[in-house]
């Protein structure tokens, strides 16, 4: 009878126990403030391709498919690439020259295989290129030119230059000449400065996509934010 005892005991003790602890974790709970705290965390982004498997990228010029006025769009766009990657990566970083009439040529593998045939583990960094300078006019309201210019009866009529890239992005593996990501990057920018040159807007869009593309190829950190509840 006196074991009988002792184990009831036991368990009586055990359960109050437990209630205590349960309580115990209610109350703490019910004393949360429920406020939200925001976190910036880096997380690691997956890549689409390992550039880790290629000992050499070699950019080639583009095709473009029409030239602009007052720049050479060829020259700017590889030495941009070269100078970025360079900034980025730990490959070495090559030119070639390759003669493209259009764009069915970036499906032509044999094409490909040719352009570098000596060089194992090269990656080619190639594509094509369209840019466009667009000026539109539209007549200002009455009101507009009211509140905005001194001088409404002067200029009625509001300028703004418009400009738009489209950039189709192949990386080829040069031994097989296979394109292993292919992508195009579309931009546009509208601006009110009636003086704005197409060589600044050109290296402004050039900045969103660069980020784009390094977002999807380079093993970069991205900035998330989560939210912690207190």
């Amino acid at each position: 009878m006196t074991r009988m005892r002792t184990k009831r005991i036991k368990i009586k003790k055990r359960k109050s126990s437990t209630l205590i602890l349960l309580l115990s974790l209610g109350f703490l709970l019910s004393c949360g403030t429920g406020e939200q705290v925001r976190l910036r965390i880096e997380m690691p982004q997956k890549t689409l391709i390992n550039l880790d498997d290629f000992k050499e990228i070699a950019i080639t010029n583009f095709l473009v498919k029409e030239e602009a006025k007052d720049f050479d769009l060829n020259k700017e766009l590889t030495e941009y690439f070269t100078v970025e990657l360079n900034q980025k990566i730990k490959n070495k970083i090559s030119s070639t020259k390759v003669d493209m009439q259009n764009e069915e040529v970036f499906q032509d593998k044999q094409f490909w295989q040719k352009v570098s045939p000596e060089k194992k583990g090269t990656l080619l960094f190639t594509g094509s290129l369209e840019y466009t300078e667009e000026i539109r006019k539209a007549i200002k309201s009455a009101s507009k030119r009211r509140f905005e210019e001194p001088f409404p009866e002067e200029s009625r009529i509001e300028e703004r230059r418009f400009y738009s890239l489209s950039l189709h992005l192949y990386l080829i593996e040069a031994q097989s000449g296979e394109a292993i990501y292919e992508r195009t990057f579309k931009e546009s920018k509208a601006y009110k400065n009636p003086n704005q040159t197409a060589y600044f807007a050109f290296y402004d869009m050039m900045l969103n996509i660069r980020d784009k593309l390094f977002r999807q190829i380079l093993e970069e950190k991205q900035i998330q934010e989560r939210y912690l509840i207190k």
